[in-house]
């Protein structure tokens, strides 16, 4: 539990990037659920400014964009020197695999609903969570390769990319949304 400071502004929290998705404030809402602080902030926060800021964690949310659009958002990357855990959910799954070197395409076919996960590899973050579990989908592009380090989690029959991880540096992405319940 990181109820440390009862300062907001240096209280350690989970930092929360907002990239345009519908769910970002569902997700801050299921982590104080959780007994941990949440701050919402600008997808284009620093890595500084987080520090500074006493971010314990960080989850980038998805957004409506592509990372290979022109005027696509990104994050500062030096967020992933920070030695605290990311987790990039839909379209920040996407985003990490990008900026990381790993390959995003256009899917083959576009998902959106309910889809069958498949746990393919052991993960400290997926701990207790059953072999095939139901998650909700909701994305155009997918990560066809991933960046160094990293290994595939789990797959859905559509996108053998559902959850990738480095557990070295804590740094986890998934293109299903684990904060939409149905």
């Amino acid at each position: 539990i990181l109820f440390v400071n009862r300062d907001f502004k240096t209280m350690r929290h989970i930092a929360i990037l907002d990239f345009g998705s519908q769910y970002t404030h569902l997700i801050a809402r299921n982590v104080r659920e959780m007994e941990v602080n949440s701050k919402i902030y600008h997808h284009d926060v620093s890595a500084q400014e987080l520090k500074k800021e006493n971010a314990v964690g960080i989850i980038i949310s998805g957004g409506p964009q592509s990372v290979y659009d022109k005027n696509s958002i990104k994050v500062d990357p030096k967020i992933f020197d920070l030695k605290i855990p990311v987790l990039g959910l839909c379209y920040g799954h996407q985003l990490i695999a990008h900026m990381l070197g790993g390959e995003v395409r256009p899917g083959k076919i576009r998902e959106f609903g309910r889809a069958s996960l498949v746990l393919e590899k052991e993960t400290e973050i997926f701990d207790g969570v059953n072999k095939k579990t139901e998650v909700w989908m909701s994305h155009g592009d997918s990560v066809a390769s991933v960046p160094d380090n990293f290994q595939i989690i789990a797959s859905t029959p559509d996108c053998p990319v559902t959850v990738m991880a480095d557990d070295q540096r804590h740094i986890y992405g998934f293109q299903f949304h684990p904060e939409v319940v149905h």
